[in-house]
């Protein structure tokens, strides 16, 4: 039987000697509750509405424990920013990134997974994790830059 998502971090938690406090807890519901990508900035925000008085410093220690027990990713949008989204329980996917204006997609596409345990094959490695990102310029993006917008760069920054 797999173990729930509360259940691993409380796991993790034990193993590593770390108090389990009513803060962590707490950003450990939340996080497991938000869909999506999101900042640590965003999920302080939502934290702050159930527990005020928990700081953005605690969310962000909290998100690196949930990372460590392989319950969070993070993913490198580019542009300085960090977001994180549900590893445990989810399918495996990559991303393409818009250096324009930051849209995310999610992909998944069995040949290019394939493709990349050849790769590693090749090369004498047997793949345990990876991540794929692919950054490019959206259709709304590369239409701006046709339309002759001079004021943008392509790589989302004013010119």
């Amino acid at each position: 039987m797999n173990k729930s998502a509360e259940q691993v971090f409380i796991d993790f938690m034990r193993r590593e000697g770390k108090n389990l406090t009513d803060q962590r807890k707490l950003i450990a519901q939340t996080f497991l509750e938000t869909k999506g990508h999101f900042s640590a900035e965003e999920l302080t925000a939502q934290v702050k509405k159930r527990m005020p008085q928990i700081g953005q410093a605690t969310v962000y220690r909290t998100l690196k424990l949930l990372v460590d027990s392989g319950l969070a990713e993070t993913l490198d949008t580019g542009d300085g920013v960090v977001l994180y989204e549900q590893k445990y329980g989810q399918l495996h996917h990559d991303h393409l990134i818009c250096t324009g204006c930051g849209k995310r997609v999610e992909i998944l596409d069995a040949v290019i997974e394939v493709r990349q345990a050849e790769v590693a094959a090749r090369h004498g490695f047997d793949l345990t994790q990876h991540r794929m990102i692919l950054y490019g310029l959206c259709d709304e993006c590369r239409q701006e830059v046709r339309d002759g917008d001079q004021g943008f760069d392509g790589v989302g920054r004013e010119g």
